[in-house]
């Protein structure tokens, strides 16, 4: 692997390029810098200094130099801020979570009306375990480009509180028409449509108002999982409470073990499904018309999912169809994500090809950034550099990989804040590689 923003003076031009020294743009991207000249503006930003690039270390090992050994930073150099979301989605984000703070004042006050107190503290206490569970999970699922922290809370928080409360508005409406349905009315029709549907609400959301971090399926899965986790949260306070009423300890342990160790996944797994579709239409540049329809498919066949698993635990032996249909699900489900993620490291890989061909990158440093041989890599060679920067190499991986998704709603053509998001990662890059190689 090498560092630096051109190949080697060495290296042969790409088919089709201008001769080395000469600056190279492909499919409509800024020239990047060439070598020990300073870059043209990018975008009308003024221009900055380049540095030397020497090349980056095989199998974490330090190489020698290219070039000399690189410039020194200025003192006071830092890393350029990402530009801020536009004020509308900000205002639109604040409104969101007041109404859920005050749903959540309402729930508190439900579990303490209908539960008490004794009970609801010890069903939260409880449900933080399989909570914790799927948060790991998810975090597996996340790392290969991390969601916001504020769109993480917000999609727990939804799943946690409003849709919980749709859920029991609609329980109660319904009790209110027709009178409480039997069990299997209630397990199977009544709770996946609209405890599915309520959760799918709140991706939707995160979609209409947060396009920026909602690049593809592994993003709608991460999102549609962590509403599903929020949303089993609450459930499990109100589960384990009213099991520890009814029929004390025991009672509450095969509960426990039942949802809280068997199967913390379940609604996390089903809205995933809704995640997966909103993701597809986000990856194609679908305006939100066009994915509502795509999202209602996967809407639907969260719904199925959620009546099978369902109606598996209410027919027949319960331990029998655990391990005959709900186990393989569960295997199934952990197969797909392992391909989508495949599947985004592979996407990222040919995005940053193209910065990589315009000269911004080197093909080693895609590898570098693009794999996740090469991370690990790149991250060891970081740690013997002095003073262990290896919180500077997660930086330059994690933006060269915001790049690589900007890059790729520029291609769909619907994202109009892809020129400025992409100025700013690229000189993001550029400022934490000089920070990389300084002594």
């Amino acid at each position: 692997m090498s560092f630096g923003g051109q190949p080697a003076a060495s290296s042969p031009p790409p088919t089709g390029q201008p001769a080395h020294g000469q600056p190279r743009q492909t499919y409509g991207l800024p020239p990047a810098p060439v070598y020990g000249q300073p870059p043209a503006p990018v975008y009308g930003q003024p221009p900055q200094p380049v540095h030397g690039q020497p090349p980056a270390p095989a199998h974490g090992q330090p190489a020698a130099p290219a070039h000399g050994q690189p410039a020194p930073v200025a003192s006071g150099a830092g890393i350029p801020a990402l530009p801020m979301p536009v004020k509308k989605g900000r205002t639109v984000s604040i409104w969101v979570f007041g109404v859920l703070g005050f749903a959540m004042l309402a729930l508190i006050a439900y579990f303490a009306v209908f539960l008490g107190t004794g009970a609801s503290v010890v069903g939260l206490l409880l449900a933080f375990v399989p909570l914790g569970i799927v948060l790991f999970g998810v975090h597996l699922i996340d790392r290969w480009e991390p969601e916001p922290r504020s769109l993480v809370i917000f999609a727990l928080a939804w799943g946690g509180v409003a849709a919980v409360g749709i859920a029991l508005l609609f329980d109660l409406l319904i009790r209110l028409a027709a009178g409480r349905p039997d069990a299997f009315f209630s397990a199977v029709v009544q709770a996946p449509i609209i405890e599915e549907a309520g959760k799918g609400l709140g991706v939707l959301l995160i979609f209409v108002i947060a396009r920026r971090a909602f690049d593809g399926p592994v993003d709608g899965v991460v999102y549609g999982a962590l509403a599903g986790a929020g949303f089993a949260f609450t459930e499990n306070i109100q589960y384990f409470g009213q099991s520890l009423i009814t029929g004390g300890a025991g009672e509450l342990t095969i509960t426990f073990v039942l949802r809280g160790l068997m199967s913390p996944f379940a609604h996390a797994m089903f809205t995933a499904l809704t995640g997966f579709a909103l993701g597809l239409a986000a990856r194609r540049g679908a305006a939100v018309a066009s994915a509502l329809g795509t999202g209602t498919l996967g809407l639907l066949g969260a719904i199925a999912l959620h009546a099978f698993w369902n109606g598996s635990s209410l027919l027949g032996d319960f331990f029998t169809l655990y391990l005959t249909a709900q186990i393989p699900l569960f295997a199934g489900f952990i197969i797909a994500i392992v391909a989508l993620r495949r599947a985004e490291a592979r996407l990222t890989q040919r995005r940053l090809d193209d910065y990589a061909t315009a000269g911004w990158f080197t093909s080693e440093e895609v590898v570098m950034l693009a794999t996740p041989a090469g991370r690990r890599a790149g991250l060891r060679w970081a740690r013997g550099l002095r003073g262990d920067r290896r919180t500077l190499m997660r930086s330059f991986i994690k933006d060269a990989t915001a790049l690589a998704a900007v890059r790729q709603r520029a291609i769909t053509g619907h994202d109009a804040y892809a020129a400025s998001d992409e100025q700013a990662l690229l000189l993001r890059t550029r400022a934490t590689r000089a920070q990389l190689l300084a002594y």
